[in-house]
């Protein structure tokens, strides 16, 4: 089964996964880090997934950010998570706050395990867009969004490739 397939497979059992989770930290173990498994990411690797990864914000220290994709010892990814039963229109600031008080940080994802909504800096050097340039509902998958997430498999991550895609993609919606 290729990770495509894997990824349709999980997204046909998540119906099911959801209504067994009833806050945040049951979404981000049962919905969010099988999720990134499937894109070849070791959840389990201290070094390579950062959970609770501290994103300095100003005065404010020891904020943190749920988790850090961390790619030849720099932050590449941040991802919040909120329970999959919140809308996350309310919830974009906060990861903007984490995001832009880390320079290496080029990608972030806010994500209730459903919906995942990919950010990144195409208006401004390291300020996150307000705008997502990609959202994918899991639930309602398309082919377009497993092309899309292919190119944040760990085998495939190209910071360049998946900016470009973001510029054409952010401009073409």
């Amino acid at each position: 089964m290729d990770t495509k397939e894997k990824i349709r497979s999980w997204a046909e059992t998540l119906e099911e996964v959801k209504e067994k989770v009833t806050n945040e930290e049951g979404t981000k173990t049962s919905m969010v880090m099988p999720f990134f498994q499937l894109l070849g990411y070791n959840v389990f690797d201290p070094t390579e997934f950062i959970p609770e990864y501290t994103a300095d914000v100003g005065s404010k220290k020891k904020e943190k950010v749920d988790y850090a994709i961390i790619i030849d010892g720099k932050p590449l990814i941040f991802i919040e998570c909120k329970p999959h039963f919140e809308d996350l229109k309310k919830h974009s600031a906060q990861l903007i706050k984490y995001y832009n008080s880390t320079v290496e940080a080029k990608f972030g994802i806010l994500t209730n395990g459903i919906i995942y909504k990919f950010f990144a800096d195409l208006e401004n050097a390291n300020i996150m867009d307000k705008t997502p340039f990609l959202t994918i509902d899991m639930l309602n998958l398309k082919e377009r969004d497993l092309v899309e997430l292919e190119k944040f498999m760990r085998e495939n991550l190209d910071v360049d490739t998946i900016l470009s895609s973001a510029e054409e993609l952010k401009y073409t919606r």
